[in-house]
């Protein structure tokens, strides 16, 4: 069932692709991208939030993965070009972006950690003839050619209807919401907040941010958990804490529920104990492979491509666990534990 949505889904987004981009394109002044540079070789510097962060390592893997095919099968050299900084940083993002430019990348692609300080960069770069693409979160006023990423406002209402269900519709949740300045994340807590508004029996106890890796993020919950230990369920509109595999023995599934957004490898733990039954994954390996595909259509093969293609979420339950992690498998990823890929 999996293997056959994730099928279809990058089915629909290569058709998509092809498709009369409905948007603004970002058009550089003339003689600054011309064909025959880009005739038989192209850098595409990649920069995501954050380099610690195990979603990001996904995506970075599924860029390197269709720069390896797209090179063989369209006899062309395509290079990734990993500028990430270590942290989370929208300053050094756009520091990154000039650095692109100013090294002679052919396009870059970025998940933006703030979109405000990144737009300007975003702009300049496009206006030096580099075309710009982002995923996961966006900078929707920047001149960026177009956007690979899941539909933040619904992520955020769909991770607080699947909490009420297992909570019944009644109980006291807190937010576990990462950069508090990255766009993506404030759209799905919007989300989650305007679902918790459907359910008169829920109370949320607060939003909590922190740095996004897995460690500052379980210390988090750990901390909330014990300033509120009245707390019954958690809405994480992103999955870092739950890559910390420690943490579920601190979390008991009786007494705390936890609906989440990402369901990789180290995170899959969480569904099996009953602690996360329900994660919402998205094919972050896609956020890579589908960037740097598109980027080279636009480029290479000259196809006009959507301003957004969607990318949808998949729900992960213990229903789907072992068919989940065997695609986890395919895409590459090694830490996926031999008990789920034999389920």
């Amino acid at each position: 069932m999996i293997m056959g949505t994730v099928r279809r889904m990058s089915g629909v987004m290569m058709a998509g692709m092809a498709m009369l981009a409905c948007g603004r394109k970002a058009d550089a002044p003339a003689g600054t991208a011309s064909a025959a540079k880009h005739a038989n070789a192209i850098t595409i510097a990649m920069i995501a939030k954050s380099s610690t962060n195990p979603v990001f390592l996904a995506a970075r893997t599924g860029a390197e993965a269709a720069a390896k095919e797209l090179s063989a099968k369209d006899s062309i050299r395509v290079e990734v070009q990993w500028l990430t900084p270590p942290e989370e940083d929208g300053q050094v993002q756009a520091q990154r972006i000039q650095q692109a430019v100013n090294d002679g990348a052919d396009a870059i692609l970025i998940s933006c950690s703030d979109a405000g300080k990144v737009t300007g960069a975003i702009n300049d770069a496009v206006g030096r003839g580099v075309p710009v693409m982002t995923f996961d979160s966006d900078a929707p006023a920047s001149k960026r050619f177009a956007f690979y990423g899941v539909d933040d406002l619904k992520t955020g209402q769909l991770v607080m209807a699947e909490l009420a269900k297992l909570l019944n519709g009644k109980g006291k949740i807190a937010i576990l919401a990462g950069n508090q300045n990255a766009p993506n994340l404030q759209r799905r807590v919007q989300g989650v907040k305007e679902e918790a508004a459907k359910t008169p029996g829920i109370q949320i106890l607060g939003t909590f941010n922190h740095i996004e890796t897995p460690q500052d993020a379980a210390a988090e919950v750990v901390r909330v958990g014990n300033a509120y230990p009245d707390i019954q369920g958690w809405a994480m509109i992103g999955g870092w804490a739950l890559f910390t595999p420690s943490l579920v023995n601190d979390l008991d599934p009786k007494r705390v529920k936890i609906a989440s957004v990402d369901a990789l490898g180290s995170e899959l733990v969480y569904v099996d104990k009953g602690v996360a039954p329900v994660l919402l994954a998205q094919s972050v390996y896609q956020w890579g492979y589908v960037g740097v595909s598109t980027i080279v259509d636009k480029l290479i093969n000259k196809k006009d491509v959507p301003t957004i293609i969607p990318m949808e979420l998949v729900r992960v339950t213990k229903d789907n666990l072992g068919e989940w992690a065997r695609q986890l498998k395919a895409w590459g990823f090694t830490d996926v534990p031999d008990a789920y890929l034999k389920m």
